[in-house]
């Protein structure tokens, strides 16, 4: 694997922002696109607004009919972070707008895949649907639809993943991704997609007079499930998109979250005070993945409907103890596949072993595109014989459903299905087609990617000066985002000094640095570092600026990304 490229951001134009911003925080903004001053305001009241969704009026006046007439709504969900919180959003505001029976269905991943299918279409009617609403799902599903308007069972598609060549025959569709839809953010999660159908149902049911003189319920009191599921789901922050979870995450600090969100933080050992977008991400989110990568993902939404924190606690013990499960069971299947790749010179790498989880063949495809900076695709056996289950993640310049999408139309019947985005899909295909997938998944790459794009860059914003080596700019950072994709928490490199290092971690892989710097003596703590480990001599540094809090200490430390020799 070649040495990465350090590479420092564009510096943007720092004088566009106000001057009473830190020096630090002026060219970190600037180095991410921010121009205008009003994109550092993250009120509600500077949400896109709703009416600008394609599809969206149909799609309240379907769900106000259905209020109005008392009608079962049955909600399809999803088995990941975004389809639990978009179920779990859905329930509640379809509840408090006045619905008078609302339930949901969720696939299960080993046995029915994902999307709405014909399978799930009848668990829906077994609880009496007369109404269906997917979540995070439903624009690629064909059959699922044409099967529920077989029986007279309308469809109300909300969604956000790319749209294939024919769209779904449903009542309605909304999807900021779907052809001809002119909203000008496409990053929204599948849970802000629900996010925005219930505002859109709220503005209807008011101008019919449902509320009185009053407004109707809160919605924002949903935001804090809004911005769990949007971070976890990775898409990009945008400015629309940052309102969501920054106003969600104000929710989570001041203590108004609910029961079962704070429920996972205690389990985690977390406090809510201090919750940033990387909590939602790293901690919460993969302890909710965990019950629909291994278990049943209705736990999950159980414990995000859970009325209090007597109901959600012991759910949340649960979810943490899965989650413990799925990190050994990553591990091991991690280490499989890096071994499998070892002397691997593919571009589009594809990776399987029969015994793999099918639950955890996605994280394995991260940490081995991560490792190689190389699109990557997992496979685990199906439950259905002879067929494979896979689960992949690229690199920037290749969109990874296209690439699925042009190896399709060149080599029809190799997959069996697929969707996804540009940087996660999902494919389905026979078993013996796997070593010719392999071949030409690679060669798809090889096509669609150039040799700069397969170099590995780590950006950074440039060098701090002795006196921005403090709690001060580490707790501005901290408290400025929401930082995350396509919005990346502020990191920076120099020169530094190794004074000392030693192993910690119950199996040594993390290092503790003492570096000499700008600033002098400062620790750093390098996760995962022990195999790159420098113990002497002059080093270039790749870090964060954190803050180690302990007890009732607060210490500056640097927490390291990559290190080499200067």
């Amino acid at each position: 694997m070649k040495t990465p490229q350090i590479r420092r951001r564009p510096p943007g134009e720092p004088q566009a922002l106000p001057a009473t911003l830190s020096p630090v925080l002026r060219r970190v903004y600037a180095a991410r696109g921010l121009k205008d001053p009003s994109q550092l305001a993250l009120d509600l009241k500077n949400l896109l607004p709703p009416d600008r969704l394609l599809g969206i009026d149909r799609a309240a006046e379907l769900l106000a009919q259905a209020i109005r007439d008392g009608k079962h709504i049955v909600i399809a969900g999803d088995y990941d972070a975004d389809g639990a919180t978009a179920c779990s959003v859905a329930m509640l505001g379809l509840t408090a707008l006045g619905a008078a029976k609302v339930g949901y269905v969720v696939p299960n991943r080993f046995t029915m895949g994902y999307g709405l299918s014909p399978p799930l279409v009848d668990l829906a009617r077994e609880q009496g649907a007369e109404l269906l609403v997917t979540v995070d799902n439903g624009i690629a599903s064909l059959a699922g639809i044409d099967y529920a308007n077989s029986l007279g069972l309308p469809v109300l598609v909300t969604d956000h993943h790319l749209a294939g060549p024919e769209l779904p025959a449903a009542a309605a569709i909304v999807n900021p991704n779907q052809p001809g839809c002119p909203f000008a953010s496409k990053h929204l999660a599948g849970v802000g997609v629900m996010f925005y159908v219930l505002l859109a149902l709220r503005a209807r049911l008011r101008s019919d007079g449902a509320f009185g003189s009053g407004n109707g319920p809160n919605l924002a009191e949903l935001l804090d499930l809004v911005a769990l599921g949007t971070v976890a789901d990775v898409v990009k922050l945008d400015y629309n998109n940052r309102v969501l979870v920054q106003q969600g995450i104000n929710r989570i600090r001041a203590g108004r979250a609910r029961p079962g969100l704070m429920a996972l933080l205690e389990a985690a050992g977390r406090t809510p005070e201090r919750i940033n977008a990387s909590d939602l991400g790293f901690v919460l989110g993969p302890r909710l993945n965990a019950a629909g990568r291994l278990d049943d993902m209705r736990r999950g939404i159980e414990c995000l409907l859970a009325p209090d924190r007597d109901t959600a606690l012991p759910i949340a013990q649960e979810l943490d103890k899965l989650n413990r499960e799925r990190r050994g069971i990553e591990a091991q299947m991690r280490d499989d596949a890096l071994a499998l790749v070892a002397e691997s010179e593919d571009v589009g790498v594809v990776v399987h072993e029969p015994d793999w989880h099918e639950g955890v063949v996605g994280l394995v495809a991260s940490r081995v595109k991560d490792a190689l900076h190389r699109p990557v695709i997992a496979f685990a056996c199906a439950q259905e014989r002879g067929m494979l289950k896979g689960s992949g993640r690229s690199i920037p310049g290749l969109h990874l459903r296209d690439a699925l999408a042009a190896v399709d139309a060149r080599y029809p019947g190799l997959i069996t299905r697929f969707g996804g985005h540009a940087m996660a899909a999902g494919l389905t295909m026979p078993e013996e087609g796997l070593a010719a997938f392999s071949t030409v998944f690679d060669a798809q790459c090889r096509a669609m990617l150039d040799a700069d794009q397969l170099s590995q860059v780590i950006d950074t914003d440039g060098e701090l000066r002795g006196s921005e080596f403090s709690i001060d700019t580490a707790t501005t950072i901290e408290s400025a985002g929401p930082w995350g994709q396509g919005f990346p928490e502020p990191r920076f490199d120099g020169e530094f000094e190794v004074l000392d290092l030693r192993p910690v971690g119950k199996d040594g892989n993390h290092v503790r640095y003492r570096l000499k710097g700008p600033a002098g003596v400062i620790n750093a703590v390098h996760f995962n570092g022990a195999e790159t480990a420098i113990e002497d001599g002059c080093v270039r540094v790749v870090y964060q600026l954190s803050i180690n809090r302990w007890q009732d200490r607060e210490t500056l430390e640097l927490r390291v990304d990559f290190v080499e020799r200067a």
